[in-house]
């Protein structure tokens, strides 16, 4: 991929992180442009899972989800309406079990392939990223731990890493 097409970015916030029980509760995309969609997922009948800790960090309530959340078929379907064939993550064990569990409970099968955003990347562009990521959140000024902004601050991160690489090269 060259640096003129910019990837696709997802990110998810999940009811905790323990990989067999835990599920999806938001998922945030950024897209090539740099727009973002977001949606609360309201919990599958059969997701029980909740961690107080995991609420403290993402701020979102079990109940807001009931009341505030999109179904997991809707979610699913417009992840597939939306999404280019390829999108990118930062934590892909996690987001590809929460990304699965979603599309399973819905019914759906994902019509994209979920990457980490380290095969965009090379040796030195891996070894950039986290502190150029330390510095993308405090230049936004966002909170983290929101999928939307997770999303916007892995594209900000991409480009800012791809543009020293570049600038690095002249």
């Amino acid at each position: 991929m060259n640096s003129d097409s910019s990837p696709a970015f997802i990110d998810f916030e999940a009811s905790s992180l323990d990989l067999i029980a835990s599920y999806p509760i938001e998922v945030g995309v950024c897209m090539p442009d740099g727009s973002l969609h977001s949606w609360l997922i309201q919990p599958h009948v059969l997701w029980q899972d909740w961690s107080e800790s995991a609420e403290t960090i993402h701020g979102i309530s079990r109940a807001r989800l009931e009341q505030e959340g999109t179904q997991v078929s809707e979610v699913a379907r417009a992840l597939n309406r939306l999404l280019p064939e390829q999108i990118f993550c930062d934590a892909w064990t996690f987001d590809s079990f929460w990304l699965h569990r979603l599309f399973r409970a819905a019914g759906e099968t994902p019509e994209f392939q979920l990457e980490s955003v380290s095969m965009l990347l090379n040796p030195a562009q891996v070894r950039q990223w986290s502190g150029t990521r330390q510095q993308v959140i405090a230049d936004l000024g966002l909170p983290v731990h929101r999928a939307a902004n997770d999303a916007l601050i892995l594209h900000k991160t991409w480009e800012r890493v791809i543009c020293q690489g570049e600038a690095a090269v002249q």
